[in-house]
C-alpha cells in the first residue's frame, strides 16, 4: 500500500467534504492536513529527483562521485585490510574461502551515519530539519545495513571476483597484490554504476521508510487544523 497517496487522498476528501458540506472544521482540518502531507511528500520526492527551480532537490543523485568513494573505502580499508588478508590465507584454502562471516561481522553503521551527515549537510539539510531533522532517519538504518551486507555479498561472490582472489592466492607478494587487484575491480564494478542505478538502490531501500513523513505529516498537520478551527471559532 502507498501509504503517501492514501494519505493525500483521505487529506483531499475532507478538503471536498468539509467545502461542499459548509463544515468548517472539517474542511479546516484537510486543508491543512493536506499541506503536511503534501509539504512532506514533495521533501521525499526532492531527496530523489532533480526538480527545476527548486535549490537543493535531488541530493542523493547529486552526490554520486561520494558514494562511489564511500562503498571503495568501506571494501578496503574495512575488508581487505593486510590482517583480514593475512587470517583468510592462514584459516581458508584457496578453492573455499567464504568472505560472508568477515561482511556480517564489520560494523556498517559508520556507513549509514556517513549517508545521514551527507544529506544534512547538504542544501537539503535545512529542509530536512523541518520534518524532525536526522531523527527522522534512523529508522532506516537497520534496512541500510541488511541492504548493504547483501551487496558486498554479492560482489564477492561472483565467478570473477573469486577467480581473481584464487589465482592472486597462489603468487608471491600475495598481500599487496590482492589489494591492488581487489583495488582494481572495486573501481571496476563502480565505473559501470551510473548515478540512475545510484539513486534505484538507495530508493529501493529507504522510500518505503520515508513514506511515514508523508502519513505523519497530514496527521500533525491535521492536528493543527483542528486546533485552529476551534480557535476561530
Amino acid at each position: 500500500m502507498n501509504k503517501s497517496l492514501v494519505t493525500n487522498i483521505i487529506a483531499a476528501a475532507l478538503v471536498l467534504i468539509g467545502y461542499f458540506a459548509e463544515v468548517t472544521m472539517v474542511f479546516t482540518i484537510g486543508l491543512f492536513a493536506l499541506s503536511g502531507a503534501v509539504t512532506n511528500w514533495l521533501a521525499v520526492h526532492m531527496l530523489f529527483e532533480k526538480v527545476p527551480g527548486l535549490y537543493g532537490s535531488g541530493v542523493i543523485p547529486s552526490r554520486f562521485e561520494e558514494f562511489k568513494a564511500g562503498i571503495k573505502h568501506l571494501m578496503m580499508e574495512q575488508f581487505f585490510t593486510q590482517e583480514n588478508i593475512d587470517r583468510l590465507l592462514t584459516e581458508n584454502s584457496a578453492s573455499s574461502i567464504d568472505l560472508t562471516p568477515v561482511i556480517d561481522k564489520v560494523d556498517l553503521e559508520p556507513s549509514f551515519d556517513a549517508l545521514v551527515t551527507t544529506v544534512e549537510n547538504s542544501s537539503f539539510g535545512g529542509m530536512l530539519s523541518m520534518f524532525g531533522g536526522t531523527e527522522a532517519l534512523i529508522p532506516l538504518k537497520e534496512p541500510f545495513i541488511d541492504k548493504m551486507k547483501q551487496s558486498l555479498t554479492e560482489l564477492t561472490q561472483s565467478e570473477e571476483f573469486n577467480q581473481i582472489l584464487i589465482n592472486e592466492l597462489e603468487q608471491p607478494n600475495v598481500m599487496a597484490d590482492l589489494q591492488q587487484k581487489v583495488s582494481n575491480i572495486v573501481d571496476q564494478r563502480l565505473d559501470e554504476l551510473t548515478p540512475v542505478m545510484v539513486k534505484d538502490i538507495i530508493q529501493e531501500m529507504i522510500r518505503k521508510h520515508l513514506g511515514w513523513l508523508v502519513v505523519w505529516g497530514g496527521v500533525f498537520g491535521g492536528l493543527i487544523g483542528a486546533l485552529a478551527a476551534i480557535i476561530q471559532s
